[in-house]
């Protein structure tokens, strides 16, 4: 017997049902990135190997999905170098493009590849899927979505401000509850000039960013093994140990960094993203955490991550500020800030919280019996009228027994059955079978959109 089909680990199909569930998490994340006035774009599934290569750091470039060229790919590779050179080298000769990491890298290349079309600031969200080669465990994929927004051009704190609001908004609306952390990259630097070991910032960050995964003493043990100094490491123990109101921990971490202008400019952009959320009711938690560090390279100013409440699966969104991302491509100074969504993961969230109960899998209103006969033409008919009206409408193909269709139309949670047999069509109405109650009615063909109404559909 021929071997099941499979797919790819890391990846997943999705049912009927499950696309439903997911779609309403598109919507909902759509109609919240509109309702603040940002403009959709779509960018290619594959990118140039130049476009994404040392945007992610040494990490993130490993975990991007290579393409082999078209063709004979090794017509251009000589036979020595394919025994000498390590797999890292020999990709660049064999592969030119890969698929995108991530929607930030892309966008930023779409901003400067089009830059005479846009109207800065630009606010622009994205809903695709990414690629990361990843090693595939609970809540992370190789293929999943993302629901990016970002504002390009300004340089206001006001833009991560009203990101933050979106992120409030949408997990409102999704019914979960989070906690939002804010950070900023140059109080990181900040600390690792305080410390003494600003050449190993991104070590240091890359470090920090798994204190809570991992604890302080194996964060300590990691920098040790990156170079960095014992009486470095013994100084930023006090980082790890601010505690109280968010003002007091900006204060003392303030007074740590008094002699880093970097880290004194961090400090004050964070007092002022502080004090506009102030103003503002935010049905989330939100809170400072001085040792969130996110690892993406690009990030030069405030970082954000959102973790769910309820369930333990790592970020289900992040973002922060990236000052010259565009100058990579030749347009310098041009600063942006955004967020990300992580639709897979949501999903998973929402799962395991049974907070899709509202959600329906049916894929249709009505289903419409079909008799065969001179009875078919007359349904079809009345299908058509359906559809006109914006009734989802589905016909059952074959004239199977009663029984069966209506079967069908119970196992597929099509609520309403429309039967126009011939005693119907001489009256000139229909029977309409609601199938949660079994409840049936006589109405004109003319009716069926205000009874359709009278019960929620």
């Amino acid at each position: 017997m021929a071997n099941k089909p499979g797919i790819p680990k890391g990846t997943r199909d999705f049912s009927p049902s499950e696309l439903q569930k997911r779609e309403f998490i598109f919507n909902t994340v759509r109609g919240v990135f509109q309702l603040y006035g940002y403009q959709q774009i779509e960018t290619p599934a594959m990118e140039n190997l130049t476009t994404l290569l040392g945007k992610y750091g040494d990490e993130g470039d490993r975990l991007i999905f290579r393409i082999l060229n078209s063709g004979d790919f090794l017509s251009a590779v000589s036979e020595e170098e394919i025994s000498t050179l390590g797999s890292a080298r020999l990709s660049q000769k064999i592969c030119e493009k890969g698929l995108r990491y991530d929607l930030t890298v892309p966008f930023a290349r779409y901003v400067v590849q089009h830059r005479e079309e846009i109207v800065f600031p630009f606010r622009r969200y994205q809903i695709q899927p990414v690629w990361r080669a990843d090693r595939p465990q609970k809540g992370r994929y190789r293929e999943f979505f993302q629901c990016d927004a970002d504002v390009i051009g300004s340089d206001s704190l006001l833009n991560e401000y009203e990101l933050i609001r979106i992120i409030d908004d949408v997990f409102e609306k999704l019914n979960l509850s989070v906690q939002i952390k804010v950070n900023n990259r140059k109080v990181l630097a900040g600390i690792a000039e305080y410390i003494g070991e600003s050449a190993r910032i991104t070590d240091i960050t890359v470090a920090i960013d798994k204190l809570e995964k991992i604890g302080i003493e194996a964060v300590n043990d990691e920098l040790r093994e990156k170079g960095v100094s014992e009486d470095a490491v013994r100084k930023l123990q006090p980082v790890f140990e601010l505690k109280g109101p968010i003002s007091s921990r900006l204060s003392g971490i303030a007074g740590m960094l008094a002699g880093s202008e970097t880290g004194l400019q961090g400090i004050s952009e964070l007092q002022t993203l502080f004090s506009f959320m102030s103003e503002g009711s935010l049905s989330a938690d939100v809170d400072l955490d001085l040792t969130l560090a996110r690892g993406l390279n690009y990030y030069t100013g405030a970082i954000i991550e959102v973790k769910a409440a309820d369930v333990a699966i790592g970020s289900i969104c992040g973002g922060g500020r990236y000052d010259d991302l565009t100058g990579i491509f030749g347009l310098p100074g041009v600063s942006g800030v955004g967020i990300s969504f992580g639709a897979d993961r949501i999903y998973d969230v929402m799962e395991k919280l049974n907070l899709f109960e509202k959600v329906t899998g049916s894929p249709a209103d009505v289903l419409i019996i079909n008799f065969g006969g001179d009875e078919l033409k007359y349904a079809l008919r009345l299908a058509a009228m359906l559809r006109a009206a914006g009734i989802k409408t589905a016909f059952y193909p074959d004239a199977a027994k009663l029984k069966k269709q209506m079967s069908y139309a119970d196992s597929s949670n099509i609520p309403v059955v429309i039967i126009a047999g011939e005693g119907e069509i001489k009256a000139g109405e229909v029977t309409l079978k609601i199938m949660s109650t079994g409840e049936q009615r006589k109405v004109s063909p003319g009716d069926i959109p205000g009874e359709l109404s009278k019960i929620g559909i």
